[in-house]
């Protein structure tokens, strides 16, 4: 599941770039913001995932 989980994290990070960019082309802030936020959701995500890689190795 963790590995599922990081894909998904890396997907999300790479959406928040998109409507970053997306909102910088276009001047629209809000877009920008929503983009800002969807990367560090990702970046917390893939935080966490490897929170838990470390943990099951030290347990294993």
């Amino acid at each position: 599941m963790g590995l599922i989980n990081k894909i998904k994290a890396a997907f999300k990070k790479l959406q928040g770039q998109s409507q970053e960019a997306l909102g910088e082309i276009t001047g629209d802030n809000k877009q920008k913001i929503k983009g800002k936020k969807k990367q560090i959701e990702a970046s917390a995500q893939q935080s966490v995932e490897n929170l838990k890689d470390r943990v099951k190795k030290m347990i294993d």
